[in-house]
């Protein structure tokens, strides 16, 4: 079983940055594959990031690509997600996930963190 708790999320501006952090406790960090989700008001969710359990190897959701920065620190057991100028369609309950490396699904989420981006 693995804890995932996010924080960081808040109202700003369009054009600030935020740093989200997701902090995870149960199982050993390093085998989890990592990932950020967000969601929307009467939106599916929608992936935003992932990175493999030693930081590696990075993917991004086009919509994200050069604004947003995903990374980890494994010794703090912490995700990162830099989100850097932010626009009013980024505004949504933004989630981390774990994925063991052994499986294809993430199987542990937190309980989401509002980023709420006025214009």
């Amino acid at each position: 079983q693995v804890q995932l708790v996010e924080s960081g999320g808040g109202l700003v501006q369009a054009g600030d940055s935020v740093r989200l952090s997701c902090v995870a406790s149960g199982r050993t960090f390093s085998s989890f594959g990592m990932g950020w989700f967000r969601q929307a008001p009467g939106k599916e969710r929608e992936f935003i990031a992932r990175i493999s359990g030693i930081g590696y190897s990075t993917y991004y959701a086009e919509s994200v690509k050069g604004r947003f920065t995903i990374s980890r620190d494994n010794a703090k057991n912490t995700v990162y997600l830099q989100m850097n100028s932010l626009k009013p369609e980024d505004t949504a309950v933004y989630y981390c996930a774990a994925r063991p490396l052994t499986e294809s699904e993430y199987a542990y989420w937190g309980q989401g963190t509002q980023v709420t981006v006025s214009s």
